[in-house]
């Protein structure tokens, strides 16, 4: 166990390297995908483009957000691991794991809302996902408060 905290002492740097890329990554995803989702609610069901926006959406669901969360996750739990048990009587910690719990909320929405349009079965309105889109911001907006000024 001794050795594996050093290994994430000596690697912090790298690690959270790799967290903030992969929170980049699936912070673009975030804000991408619910305006597709905007402009795919207003296209007919079996068009051409309806079709192509399936593409689309899937694709950067499976391809780009999925292994961004998932690589978020794992360095954040990492660097977590690296920082000791001391790290949970922070406040702010509380407040931007919570945060992070609401975004992986908010892409397994985004998640089930892709499969509905993939089959056809979208029953919400662009004025929806144009709110939806906001959430990750906002998201986002306690995190990075969370983290930089610690307010707690």
């Amino acid at each position: 166990m001794e050795n594996i905290q050093n290994f994430l002492v000596e690697h912090y740097l790298i690690i959270k390297s790799l967290h903030l890329i992969s929170v980049i990554a699936w912070m673009a995803g975030l804000f991408y995908l619910p305006r597709l989702f905007v402009y795919h609610a207003d296209l007919p069901k079996q068009s051409e483009t309806a079709a192509l926006f399936k593409i689309m959406e899937r694709r950067l669901l499976r391809i780009i957000m999925n292994p961004a969360m998932i690589a978020t996750w794992i360095f954040g739990l990492l660097l977590i691991a690296g920082s000791g048990p001391s790290i949970f009587k922070e406040g702010w910690m509380h407040l931007k794991l919570t945060a992070v719990i609401l975004m992986t909320g908010v892409h397994h929405i985004l998640s089930a809302k892709r499969k509905a349009f993939e089959q056809d079965q979208n029953t919400k309105s662009a004025k929806y996902y144009r709110i939806l889109n906001e959430v990750p911001t906002v998201l986002l907006i306690i995190i990075v408060f969370a983290v930089i000024v610690k307010p707690f």
